[in-house]
């Protein structure tokens, strides 16, 4: 680590870099002193923009194909991320697919073993094939953008609650088991945030007026977050700032569920 800096040398590597929140949290890393490694699926104009950017700011960005669902290319993702780096010290999970709104009873076994697929096999396995190198490397940080719907649950978004909770108990278990290798997991309970899903359903008018109203009700903070408010504690959780915190959920979500 040098003098000064908050992070140790390589890279965080960051998984859904290309949504509004993702792109977000990338910027917040390069600007508190981390190389970005880059994992995108298909918005490829974007990571590569994004790489740019981190790349104009001084840091070191690289760029990797990866479906979080094929665990070869995730296998082969975290291979190429250490060779183009040395060293990933992070490893933030935010990849999620664009889910429908609906209540439980709606969903079908499909939607459900997608978002299962993306969120909770991809998580798991990253991390299968990422933590030998971190206890080569004698430790390393996982971040996981997990939900505030942890907090309470908010009717129709069960598909992505539901799975970002199972990671929920692997980022406890990876806190546990792992604490003795230098290895600390935390998780970001991200709320409502102008950026990402929450944009993109509300052009397609699934939240209107009423959802705004009734959500509102709910916030201690009554508007709603920006995306580089969960890049400010994701850098924190990932950095030697919270060198003795693991285990740990930070709500990032104006007190929804106080």
């Amino acid at each position: 680590m040098g003098e000064g800096s908050q992070f140790p040398e390589g890279a965080t590597l960051i998984f859904g870099a290309t949504g509004g929140i993702g792109a977000a949290v990338a910027g917040e890393f390069a600007a508190a002193g981390s190389d970005v490694a880059i994992a995108w699926r298909s918005k490829q104009a974007e990571a590569e923009a994004l790489a740019e950017r981190i790349e104009a700011s001084g840091r070191k960005a690289s760029l990797h194909q990866c479906d979080v669902t094929d665990e070869a290319a995730l296998a082969a993702t975290i291979a190429g991320a250490v060779a183009a780096h040395g060293r990933i010290h992070t490893m933030l999970w935010g990849a999620g697919p664009l889910v429908a709104q609906v209540h439980l009873a709606d969903t079908t076994p499909e939607q459900w073993r997608r978002a299962i697929d993306v969120e909770v096999h991809g998580f798991f396995n990253a991390t299968h094939h990422i933590l030998p190198h971190m206890r080569a490397q004698g430790g390393g940080s996982f971040v996981h953008l997990g939900s505030a719907g942890d907090l309470r649950w908010p009717d129709k978004d069960g598909l992505s609650v539901a799975p970002k909770a199972a990671n929920e108990a692997l980022v406890r278990g990876i806190a546990r088991e792992e604490g003795k290798h230098g290895i600390r997991a935390n998780s970001i309970l991200v709320g409502v945030i102008e950026a990402g899903m929450f944009l993109e359903l509300s052009k397609q008018g699934v939240f209107d007026e009423a959802w705004t109203a009734e959500v509102h009700k709910n916030l201690a903070i009554k508007r709603w977050g920006r995306p580089e408010e969960i890049g400010h504690a994701a850098v924190f959780l990932a950095s030697s700032k919270a060198a003795y915190i693991t285990g740990q959920q930070i709500a990032v979500a104006g007190g929804y569920g106080v």
